[in-house]
């Protein structure tokens, strides 16, 4: 089954639960995972089932990271706030990177994430 990682910024959150709500029914065809917050944002605001791992500064990239490395996801939605230094940086690099190095498609903002979920449909 197609598995997907959703993260979002604070900022973006509201964005990506838009996002979500918008493309429901093509979403709940894959596994999704999510960091934390936006994880039980999408659990709240949708009727998707979402695994939640620990928030993005708390680890959560790194955890949606090592699912990349282990070959457990087939694309990454991350709305990044491109305005805003977060305290976390080097662990979204570090995401970034292993998305990178493993060929794994990866969207940081709203119309590369439609282009990811219409490339996983076809």
């Amino acid at each position: 089954m197609t598995r997907v990682a959703l993260i979002a910024h604070d900022e973006t959150k509201p964005d990506l639960v838009e996002f979500a709500q918008a493309h429901e029914e093509q979403l709940q065809q894959y596994e999704l995972i999510a960091t934390g917050t936006t994880g039980n944002r999408l659990l709240e605001e949708t009727d998707l089932e979402v695994e939640c791992t620990e928030s993005g500064s708390l680890g959560g990239d790194l955890m949606i990271g090592a699912e990349v490395a282990q070959g457990n996801l087939d694309g990454v939605i991350f709305l990044r706030d491109p305005l805003e230094a977060q305290p976390h940086e080097p662990d979204i690099s570090a995401l970034l990177r292993i998305c990178d190095v493993h060929d794994i498609a990866l969207a940081t903002n709203r119309s590369s994430a439609e282009f990811l979920i219409d490339g996983l449909a076809d």
